[in-house]
């Protein structure tokens, strides 16, 4: 037969079928701590189950027992899902590689061994802060030996560079810590805020772990994330604590501007609307702030509604807040009217509230996972949905599935799973009839 009349042809169909394939194969990451774009939001494409259960597992695709414990979200790239751990009886920190398909554990690699803290907070653990991804490499933040550690880890476990951020030593409370790391362009940056004098953040290169900038802290003792947003067309990076809300330039470490309001210690991540930045706590003094973000240093609003661990939830004109107490709010960020306000549990949160879709997904410290329209004229209860016994670990929403990371059992019964809600092929063909 005469292949060449048919080359045309042959060219066409196979470019098309790359295609297809790259648009099948082509899966959306979650990089570290509140996704791409910082603000927990997953992406417009995303679109996952509003009700599972996993006993029966009704829209569950896997579930994965995880050794040790952890705080730390998954980061969720390319064909793999990473988290942190800690197992105090091996004395070991490690970072955890899983199948995103299956779910199945491929690795642990052990970064530290017999260095963990000698106390911390019974809430906390020994593996809170979220690694970020940089497209190629890992960083991974520990509070290890008395000291914070960077860690920069390949997706195949080698690890590329170790520095020792700074001395981690808190003298007033021993609670631990829990400060996610940054990407931005080259430098790799650390929020490592305690009362001593090695109190700062700090930024390295992402090629060689070499010290880039520091910029002094306060010496209090402070546990939020820092972010990075931009604001009126400006790189931001924001950090609340010490009674003050601060921007730097991500860039350079120089402050930009400030702003007195908050209270001491922080452990919500700033949120941000347009031109406004908004935060929580709790400690010692309780309340919700909002400020000006284009460096006119205006204190715009505030409120006595406490969310001291979880950070508030924004989308355009409207923030969401549920607070210590359970009870759940929505705002407007222009002057801070109450658009609603509705008790929805008894018990405490420590996880961030997630947008997918026009949903809410808050997760309760006791595995209880309520689901609420993100509508700001009124409170909507879409769902409640139970994983185990408790949820310290925010959930992420990516690829059409909901990751959470959850404890079931007390004391020497507790086990940690991670599982991935979804709908599966049935159930999605089912639906489609």
């Amino acid at each position: 037969m005469n292949l060449e009349i048919f080359r045309p042809s042959l060219t066409i169909l196979c470019c098309v079928s790359l295609q297809l394939i790259t648009t099948v194969g082509q899966a959306e990451d979650w990089p570290g701590w509140r996704g791409p774009e910082g603000n927990n939001h997953a992406s417009a494409q995303t679109d996952v189950p509003l009700r599972w259960d996993i006993e029966s597992g009704t829209n569950i695709v896997w579930k994965t027992a995880v050794p040790g414990r952890g705080h730390s979200s998954p980061v969720v790239v390319k064909d793999s899902i990473f988290l942190t751990t800690a197992e105090t009886e091996k004395q070991t920190q490690s970072l955890l590689k899983f199948d995103r398909e299956s779910g199945r554990m491929m690795d642990q690699w052990v970064l530290h061994r017999g260095t963990l803290p000698r106390r911390i907070h019974p809430n906390n653990s020994y593996a809170s802060p979220t690694p970020v991804f940089d497209g190629e490499i890992l960083f991974v933040v520990f509070h290890t030996d008395d000291a914070i550690w960077l860690t920069a880890v390949t997706t195949s476990g080698q690890k590329v560079w170790s520095t020792r951020v700074c001395d981690f030593k808190p003298s007033a409370f021993q609670f631990g810590y829990g400060a996610s790391p940054l990407i931005e362009d080259d430098l790799v940056i650390v929020a490592a805020e305690y009362d001593g004098a090695a109190s700062g953040i700090y930024a390295f290169s992402r090629r060689t772990g070499k010290q880039v900038w520091m910029q002094p802290r306060p010496e209090n003792l402070n546990f939020s994330s820092p972010i990075i947003a931009t604001i009126t067309g400006q790189r931001q990076l924001l950090l609340a604590g010490a009674d003050t809300i601060i921007s730097y330039d991500p860039q350079t470490g120089r402050s930009r501007w400030s702003i007195e309001a908050g209270t001491e210690a922080m452990c919500g991540t700033v949120a941000w609307d347009g031109r406004r930045v908004l935060f929580s706590g709790g400690n010692p003094v309780a309340g919700t702030w909002c400020v000006s973000g284009d460096g006119t240093q205006k204190l715009l609003w505030q409120n006595p509604v406490m969310c001291y661990e979880q950070s508030l939830l924004t989308i355009r004109n409207f923030a969401f807040a549920i607070a210590d107490n359970g009870v759940a709010y929505c705002w407007r960020t222009q002057d801070g009217v109450e658009m609603w306000k509705k008790r929805l549990f008894a018990g405490r949160i420590s996880a961030s509230p997630l947008l997918v879709d026009q949903r809410i997904y808050i997760a309760a410290q006791d595995g209880t996972i309520y689901v609420i329209s993100a509508i700001p004229d009124r409170f909507d209860l879409l769902a409640e949905n139970q994983a185990g016994d408790s949820i310290f670990a925010s959930p992420v929403a990516v690829d059409d599935r909901l990751y959470l990371r959850y404890a079931k059992g007390q004391g020497r019964d507790r086990r940690e799973y991670l599982v991935a809600a979804g709908e599966v092929a049935t159930e999605k063909k089912q639906s489609q009839r």
